[in-house]
């Protein structure tokens, strides 16, 4: 069975969806904006931009969205050492890229081969595998636990920056710097390896981080669903998470509102109400403006 991951926008999700329409799966995974399945093979679209096609006919069926994605994630066999998972890792996750509402959140964390198998026992895993309040429960003990970083961008910054930065040189400063922050923690301390949950692939990130002013000189990895390949990948991959979650409720208690994460239709008639409130301004402080959702809830407001 072979895997495929493209990173797509809200919008050409939103195509895919559309495409996809008879072979939807009923099953809700957490952090998924759909899962279908045509001829035997699995699409799952997760909130976070990325599309996985899994199965016989993944390499295919990927192909037939490849050029219209923003960037392409083939998952190959990697360099990645045979005895990772028990190596000491500096490992980094993002959360929040596919979400209207909410900040983005990057978190570097490092865990020792030491404490891996306490982790392990505490049910630190795949984020996606969690619900929300195992999350923030077990956000709470790992950064007792472990060394981390964890790096917020606010919807009003994001939208500050976001005309000269994209979505993936975004991602790429956040994780250099968080990765560069957490290695001056830990000195004279260095990690074995350094690895990033890939969103770009790794010549992206090479030609974004050549723009930072400080730039990670150590070798780093990149792969694809890098929960599954070391517990430092899913340590920070629930930390970004729960700040994600507390940052958005926290917005959520300021604008009186409820804010879903995500950005389907709930997302345009919050947006719509806030609008109405204050304006693009006002929308501004809570939400990615730059995604096709404030369109259509200025749409709303004309019917």
């Amino acid at each position: 069975m072979s895997n495929v991951i493209i990173h797509a926008t809200t919008t050409q999700i939103e195509k895919m969806k559309r495409s996809y329409q008879n072979f939807l799966l009923p099953k809700k995974v957490p952090y998924t904006i759909f899962t279908a399945k045509k001829n035997g093979t699995t699409i799952t679209a997760y909130t976070s931009g990325k599309v996985m096609f899994q199965g016989t006919n993944a390499k295919k069926e990927a192909s037939l969205w490849e050029e219209t994605s923003s960037t392409s994630i083939k998952q190959f066999p990697s360099a990645l050492p045979n005895n990772l998972k028990s190596l000491s890792v500096l490992g980094s996750d993002e959360v929040g890229n596919g979400s209207y509402f909410g900040p983005l959140t990057v978190c570097a964390a490092y865990v020792d081969k030491t404490i891996i198998k306490q982790l392990k026992q505490l049910g630190v895993r795949d984020s996606k595998e969690l619900n929300d309040p195992q999350i923030i429960q077990l956000a709470k003990q790992l950064k007792t636990l472990i060394p981390y970083q964890l790096l917020v961008l606010t919807p009003k910054k994001y939208n500050e920056i976001q005309p000269k930065y994209n979505a993936v040189r975004m991602k790429v400063a956040l994780h250099n710097q968080a990765i560069q922050l957490l290695l001056k923690k830990i000195a004279p301390v260095k990690p074995e390896v350094i690895l990033i949950d890939q969103f770009t692939p790794e010549a992206n990130f090479k030609k974004y981080v050549q723009f930072e002013k400080h730039q990670v000189q150590e070798k780093i990895y990149f792969v694809t669903k890098g929960e599954q390949h070391h517990m430092a990948v899913a340590a920070a991959s629930i930390i970004s998470r729960a700040s994600f979650l507390e940052e958005l409720e926290k917005s959520a208690s300021e604008i009186g509102l409820s804010l879903p994460s995500g950005a389907g239709k709930k997302s345009d008639q919050i947006a719509a109400v806030i609008l109405r409130k204050g304006g693009l301004t006002l929308l501004a402080n809570y939400a990615k403006l730059h995604f096709s959702n404030t369109k259509k809830a200025q749409q709303l407001l004309h019917r």
